[in-house]
């Protein structure tokens, strides 16, 4: 079935120059002896543009699953019209990012990251023992690059879906489209190695991608010296945060911007484990300047730790998920979009900006008042214990309360 494609589906696009080349600090006037120059990361949680979102772009792969309950990938976005109406049947590429595209264009951020969990793929074997596979076929790369996408994170718990095969068609399709991936290689050393970024005046933003076996990354995918696979923790401690503060500090240099990544904890509920809390303080100790972490379908607590932001959790992004019920009370189809300005010396965080999304039909939505609302407060009340609070502005986005 083909359907049409209702209003504006296409890119948001600005004339040539009007938006910062990827990796460019913006200079901000502030007093005059206090020129400020910040770096805007827009941080997002899972995009999913495996299964159900595959089968709706220009070239999806084979439909078949082996799950117990769904045997064919077109059942999801069934379940997604029964509930919200019909999907265009091929839809553009940029169809999954709809109005994030534009928000994303007003709001400029300076480099863009997210948490790829899909294969990029049409070949490989399913992973033995795993009830759920994520691919996209590569011919659907449009789908990520419409989002001018700088870093991808791989060190999660669908990268290798499809097996060795499918990681290292992955990470030649992210490349070849300029997108740096994160946390997964051919060997140990591929995959541990952070992303580089380069931003002006001669600074880098470095990003290490790990992922944790709280969040299903299986053992047997840690990356070893002679076996593909992903920047495996064994546990979330203090003494794993220690070895990974070791490791950025053999790379990063004193004028860098630090990132850490992770996949940990797990999909549903709000409660952050004290181990992940003493593991994200001691990375910040040791001198990185943001914590980024997802796994969870839904938002997790924030933090502000010694000037230094901890995204507990980012929630998804994009996905197939509308026509499940069950966890309803997450109101799991609400998404945000974090965009955080650090002082590109001191990594300190001088603003966080959170914008309101929602999925409709497959496709992000500005969310409503009243959604935007409902974000604004669950985000105040999960932050109340770690003294971040939330307030909803007169734009729309959800933003820290000062003091």
């Amino acid at each position: 079935m083909t359907a049409q494609v209702p209003g504006d589906a296409g890119p948001h696009s600005t004339a040539a120059g009007a938006i910062p080349r990827s990796g460019q600090v913006r200079e901000r006037p502030g007093g005059e002896d206090d020129p400020v120059a910040e770096v805007t990361l827009l941080l997002a949680g899972d995009v999913m543009t495996g299964r159900g979102v595959d089968q709706i772009l220009p070239r999806p792969g084979p439909p078949g699953l082996r799950e117990a309950a769904v045997t064919d990938a077109r059942r999801y976005v069934e379940l997604v019209e029964s509930v919200a109406g019909p999907v265009p049947r091929p839809a553009p590429p940029q169809w999954p990012w709809g109005a994030a595209l534009r928000l994303l264009d007003e709001l400029r951020p300076d480099v863009r990251i997210v948490n790829l969990e899909t294969a990029v793929t049409g070949r490989g074997e399913y992973a033995p023992g795993k009830g759920i596979h994520y691919r996209m076929h590569p011919d659907n790369l449009a789908c990520l690059t419409a989002a001018r996408l700088d870093v991808c994170a791989l060190a999660n718990n669908h990268v290798l879906d499809f097996g060795a095969e499918g990681l290292g068609d992955t990470l030649d399709a992210l490349r070849r489209a300029g997108i740096t991936p994160a946390g997964a290689g051919r060997d140990e050393d591929e995959a541990w190695q952070p992303a580089r970024v380069p931003l002006a005046g001669g600074r880098r933003l470095l990003v290490w991608s790990v992922g944790a076996p709280s969040s299903g990354v299986p053992p047997p995918w840690a990356a070893t010296a002679g076996r593909p696979g992903v920047a495996y923790l064994p546990e979330v401690s203090e003494a794993t945060a220690g070895m990974l503060a070791d490791r950025i500090g053999r790379e990063a240099g004193p004028t860098d911007l630090v990132v850490v990544s992770v996949h940990w904890g797990s999909n549903w509920g709000y409660q952050v484990p004290d181990e992940h809390v003493r593991f994200a303080h001691r990375l910040v100790e040791s001198g990185v300047h943001l914590l980024h972490g997802h796994s969870s379908h839904h938002p997790r607590p924030v933090e502000r730790y010694r000037g230094r932001l901890i995204l507990y959790g980012c929630g998804d992004l994009i996905d197939d998920y509308e026509g499940i019920g069950g966890q309803e009370s997450y109101r799991p189809e609400l998404r945000l979009l974090h965009l955080a300005s650090l002082d590109a010396d001191s990594g300190e965080l001088r603003r966080l900006r959170l914008v309101p999304v929602r999925m409709r039909r497959m496709r992000l939505e500005s969310a409503g008042p009243e959604e935007a609302r409902w974000l604004a407060d669950l985000l105040d009340g999960l932050g109340a214990p770690y003294r971040t609070r939330f307030v909803l502005g007169d734009d729309g986005l959800v933003t820290l309360r000062p003091g």
